[in-house]
């Protein structure tokens, strides 16, 4: 796919996808959702891919929401539709990928922006970043998983409050009650998160993947999360990184994963 709304980059191992529309604070829109969910989907068969690093273009926002233009005359069936493609193709796509993904928060990371942070892996805000869920004042409540990843990472009160009053909260509110890890100066963001990559990208692939899966299980209410760690840790007995991993800790070297 020839991507117009975003730009991949794929730089020593780790996959730069930023939203480029700065015009609009990053906001989502068909083409911008369905050029990720190509990107994601890719990055997923790409052995060159380790990491993926999710920002926006600019330093004014993330993304600041959805695009209401396209959506504002919806029936209910539409409605329900866009949710339901926005969670399978992008939103659980990135929380179910087998690489790593970091989303590194410049500004803005409202509605849709926030819910798209909230389903990568790791946040990095820059402390000028606003975070927020202010769907109730359209009438709408978040419906590309906010709901849902907001409690889990801040628990039901905090999340009742904030999809209530919609208010905003700020990068340091949003570090202490853990919905991002690190907040840190806009010009500093990027560097932070390339020190979390390189940490990220000795470690094993196949192990990286494994975790993933068995810490996702323990919030999929189908799955049972201690049976799948067990499943996954198991799993790793079975790969070459596994015996490369062993080896070098035996022999106090550093181990080289291959992915296999």
């Amino acid at each position: 796919m020839n991507y117009q709304q975003i730009i991949a980059e794929l730089k020593e191992n780790v996959l730069y996808i930023t939203i480029n529309r700065p015009q609009k604070l990053n906001a989502l829109n068909k083409e911008v959702l369905s050029e990720l969910a190509d990107a994601i989907a890719n990055a997923q068969t790409n052995t060159e891919v380790s990491v993926i690093l999710l920002t926006g273009a600019g330093e004014k926002a993330f993304v600041a929401g959805a695009d209401i233009s396209e959506f504002q005359n919806y029936s209910l069936e539409e409605g329900r539709q866009l949710a339901h493609d926005g969670h399978s193709k992008v939103f659980n796509a990135i929380e179910q990928s087998s690489k790593p993904v970091i989303a590194a928060i410049n500004g803005f990371a409202l509605g849709g922006g926030l819910e798209l942070a909230m389903a990568c892996h790791i946040r990095i805000a820059s402390d000028n970043a606003k975070l927020g869920l202010p769907e109730v004042t359209l009438g709408l409540i978040p419906g590309y998983g906010g709901t849902q990843r907001l409690a889990q990472l801040v628990g039901k009160g905090l999340a009742f409050e904030m999809i209530f009053t919609a208010d905003m909260i700020t990068a340091q509110k949003a570090e202490q009650v853990g919905l991002v890890n690190y907040v840190v100066p806009q010009e500093q963001l990027l560097q932070k998160a390339e020190e979390l990559i390189a940490k990220i990208k000795q470690r094993a692939p196949l192990a990286l993947a494994s975790a993933v899966r068995a810490v996702n299980a323990g919030f999929n209410p189908q799955l049972n999360g201690y049976q799948t760690e067990i499943e996954e840790f198991g799993k790793c007995f079975d790969t070459a990184d596994f015996k490369e991993g062993s080896s070098a800790f035996l022999e106090k070297r550093k181990a080289i994963f291959k992915g296999e």
